[in-house]
């Protein structure tokens, strides 16, 4: 992971920004995001300043009050994607503490609904989302190594090697790696 002279990874750094553009966007102060995205303000304002690497499930809940997937949120500070996209420019971020990689494969684009993600998470890893970024998000999870647990909509899935799960996205749902080795998975995902 590359970091800036003063230590800070520049995707955190410029993420910050951006996540600050997006509340000014909306005329909101820190308190009034954070009772929309139920996100402190000081957790908000330092992820904001990139004192902080958000985590996915923050960066969920802020995908979820903006309108935003995670690679829609995540593809505005980079720059705009090239048809083509070599596997050394693919955009990689993790979330370090609960152990989730991802590494976006081909990057949303304005023009386009769909986009490819491969996920990694390590052995135990287990990761809750308390509202999809976008209600009825069509995810299509197909597993490449190891095993994982999904649960959505109330109803979980025990995926293995090869195992492929189509979803669509209206409520909570919770990743959980199921193998000791760790589980690699791309996802397809479809804005509605």
């Amino acid at each position: 992971m590359r970091t800036d002279d003063d230590g800070a990874d520049p995707v955190d750094t410029r993420l910050g920004v951006r996540l600050a553009e997006l509340r000014t966007e909306h005329g909101w102060s820190l308190g009034e995001l954070a009772d929309r995205s139920g996100v402190s303000r000081s957790t908000l304002s330092r992820a904001e300043r990139a004192e902080i690497s958000p985590t996915a499930s923050l960066l969920n809940r802020l995908c979820a009050v903006y309108g935003r997937t995670m690679s829609q949120l995540l593809s505005e500070v980079e720059a705009e994607p090239a048809p083509v996209v070599r596997a050394a420019d693919q955009s990689l971020w993790q979330d370090r503490a609960s152990g989730f990689v991802r590494r976006s494969v081909s990057p949303p684009h304005s023009a386009l609904r769909g986009e490819l993600v491969e996920a990694r998470l390590s052995p135990g890893a287990d990761i809750a989302y308390d509202r999809p970024p976008v209600a009825g998000l069509e995810q299509h999870l197909w597993v490449l190594e190891g095993a994982l647990d999904v649960t959505a909509q109330d109803t979980e899935h025990h995926l293995g090697t090869g195992d492929c799960l189509r979803m669509r996205v209206w409520g909570p749902t919770r990743f959980r790696c199921a193998a000791p080795e760790g589980v690699r998975y791309l996802l397809a995902v479809v804005r509605p």
